[in-house]
């Protein structure tokens, strides 16, 4: 039977190697998922799971005065970079450019996920996230994910909790 007629129990070993040894030293025993197809959107990774679009954690990258800072969202909002700033006391903030992204964390961007970086970096997370018992991530690539709650996923990306999700009008 070829693997392509179904989709095979994934194991840690299905993450990207960096992230699946950060589960290692964090004691982390989590069902990572791979698919066939991309998860490297929000709304991708949502269809494949059969969730909500904001039980999705998106791990984004902005620079904030020059220095990497990871912004832990959720999939149905976006981030306030007005209220990134006035959080971090910054003069200036920006999205990362797809460089700085992968030099700051070791992944591209579509599966970065909330913890397992390269280099430490301050981490903002969005209270949003804690309105689901189980959110989504991205495994350190664009085809796999893994589920955590909220809490604890941000208690291992070293986030403080903060509001910088934009306000609907």
């Amino acid at each position: 039977m070829s693997t392509s007629d179904t989709t095979p129990a994934a194991t840690p070993s299905d993450a990207h190697p960096r992230f699946a040894e950060a589960l290692r030293e964090l004691g982390l025993d989590v069902e990572v998922r791979r698919f066939p197809d991309a998860t490297r959107t929000a709304v991708e990774a949502a269809a494949a799971i059969g969730c909500a679009l904001s039980q999705i954690v998106k791990s984004l990258i902005f620079e904030a005065d020059g220095t990497p800072v990871l912004v832990l969202m959720d999939g149905s909002s976006r981030v306030d970079v007005e209220r990134v700033r006035a959080e971090l006391g910054a003069a200036r903030v920006k999205r990362a450019g797809a460089g700085l992204v992968r030099e700051t964390t070791g992944y591209a961007i579509g599966g970065v996920p909330p913890f397992g970086h390269r280099t430490r970096t301050r981490v903002l997370a969005d209270r949003g996230l804690l309105d689901h018992p189980v959110v989504w991530a991205a495994a350190g690539t664009p085809h796999t994910v893994f589920p955590l709650d909220p809490k604890a996923l941000i208690a291992h990306a070293g986030g403080t909790l903060v509001d910088v999700r934009e306000q609907k009008a």
